[in-house]
């Protein structure tokens, strides 16, 4: 069996935001053992997984990020489109666009500590489609 469907989710303010209840909403029958894979159909955000419990996480990537892939270096050609937009994009092709979830007894089976976050690195990034794909 597979299924597919997508969504659109936010916008969100620049940072990291956890989603995975934004998507376990609209995983409808999931299968007794398989796996989800989660797809963001943007270049300038990502995915990934990580610490779900403590919000201090999410400032901590920001700040790391802001240091690692700094805005207004000289050396960025493609600047029409905003100061945030060429760090997002390399920030997003550091991370990546796309997570898979085993899922067991009908659930995703994340760790206890885990969540899925979007990671949006534009200012004003607007609303973000997800391709949700289902395999059981």
């Amino acid at each position: 069996m597979v299924q597919q469907k997508e969504i659109t989710i936010g916008p969100f303010k620049r940072g990291f935001h956890l989603i995975t209840q934004s998507i376990e909403k609209h995983l409808d029958q999931l299968p007794e053992t398989g796996i989800v894979h989660v797809h963001l159909k943007h270049t300038s955000a990502a995915l990934t997984l990580n610490e779900n419990a403590d919000p201090s996480v999410r400032l901590d990537f920001s700040g790391f990020f802001s240091k690692l892939v700094p805005e207004n270096d000289p050396l960025y050609t493609h600047t029409l489109e905003g100061d945030d937009d060429m760090p997002a994009h390399i920030k997003s092709s550091l991370l990546g666009q796309s997570v898979t979830i085993p899922v067991t007894h009908h659930r995703l089976n994340l760790g206890i500590w885990q969540g899925i976050y979007l990671c949006e690195f534009r200012e004003y990034g607007g609303s973000r489609e997800l391709v949700l794909t289902i395999i059981g």
